[in-house]
């Protein structure tokens, strides 16, 4: 009788510590382990983060942070991490936490225009997914990408059709030039290069003439005009002559991007530079910076006119004052020389 006894306390205390181990598990795993106030938190893991890393990253969201552990390694989360955006419902528990990180990872909009170079646009990325600048440059720059892909280092701004687009946060240097050139590719579609096919133009020659209508004008609705202007001048043979050329070939000669040039003087225009469209005809070698959707449409869509010179217009700025004849449009300049003399603007 008294072994019996011994022998069901036995069986007792065994179905107690049980169940308490069970509803430890229990909790570990189904009990809410969130300790924010917004409704949803989102952690950025790297693609290379160890489980060490993973956990300084939520340690500021979890309110026990070793049953998390706990379930990480019980799960298999903890030797197969995964990088990415990730979203944490407030209220949720270790269980739905691993599952969110294991397989939601979350899209995000990556945004980009009127880069002037390469280091400028992978500087803009790498401050929107994980790849950094210095692996985005040297993945724009490589020649192994860019010969069979028929651009240069001149030109290769030009793939880049500035918009917004959707990548996982973790896309590496590679898989952002990679989907670009499908982008670019998707862009050029058979109607736009029909166009360009009419004005006797490649896809990259339109891109470096929108380049210039870009930085001529800020007027979206003014720039099909320019572009009909610079089309023009290029049927007669006539050199370019824009200042912004002249300006990009400034600062690349200085190598600085940074530099402020508001006016171009005249021993500007004598910059040997084949980017210096007052000393070369034709277009430049490749854009003089990332022109926007509306200025290579502006391109492909010219207005027809008889215009071949144009000066900004002082009574409208952002505007310009067009003219047919060297004599209408030196009239015109004076009015802009003596303006801007007026606002002692000497470089």
């Amino acid at each position: 009788m008294y072994i019996k006894r011994i022998l069901l306390v036995i069986v007792l205390i065994g179905l107690v510590a049980g169940g308490l181990f069970a509803y430890k598990v229990y909790s570990a795993i189904f009990s809410p382990n969130t300790s924010f106030a917004n409704d949803e938190a989102f952690v950025y893991i790297k693609s290379d983060a160890s489980f060490a890393e993973v956990r300084e990253v939520l340690d500021p969201l979890l309110e026990d942070l070793d049953s998390f552990e706990q379930i990480a390694k019980r799960k298999g989360y903890a030797s197969n991490i995964k990088g990415g955006k990730y979203a944490i419902t407030k209220g949720m528990n270790n269980n739905e936490i691993i599952n969110s990180l294991r397989s939601a990872n979350i899209p995000v909009k990556v945004s980009f225009n009127n880069q002037e170079t390469l280091e400028n646009l992978a500087g803009r990325v790498a401050s929107q997914i994980e790849a950094d600048s210095t692996s985005l440059v040297r993945a724009f720059k490589d020649n192994a990408f860019l010969k069979p892909n028929n651009f240069d280092d001149d030109s290769s701004l030009g793939m880049y059709i500035p918009n917004s687009y959707e990548f996982f946060w973790n896309t590496s240097a590679q898989g952002f030039r990679e989907r670009m050139l499908k982008e670019y590719h998707r862009f050029w579609n058979t109607e736009r290069l029909d166009k360009a096919k009419e004005l006797e133009l490649s896809p990259k020659e339109v891109v470096t003439l929108a380049s210039i209508v870009h930085k001529e004008s800020a007027k979206i609705d003014e720039r099909p005009k320019v572009a009909g202007l610079y089309l023009n001048r290029l049927r007669k043979n006539m050199r370019l002559q824009a200042d912004p050329t002249v300006i990009f070939a400034m600062k690349k000669h200085a190598d600085d991007f940074d530099m402020v040039i508001k006016r171009v003087l005249y021993k500007d225009l004598e910059l040997d530079s084949p980017y210096n469209t007052y000393k070369y005809n034709g277009l430049p070698p490749g854009p003089i910076t990332m022109p926007d959707i509306s200025a290579i449409d502006a391109v492909l869509n010219p207005e027809k006119h008889d215009y071949y010179y144009f000066v900004a217009n002082v009574e409208n700025f952002g505007y310009h004052k067009f003219a047919e004849t060297l004599a209408q449009h030196n009239r015109n300049k004076v009015q802009y020389i003596r303006w801007i003399n007026a606002q002692k603007i000497r470089r």
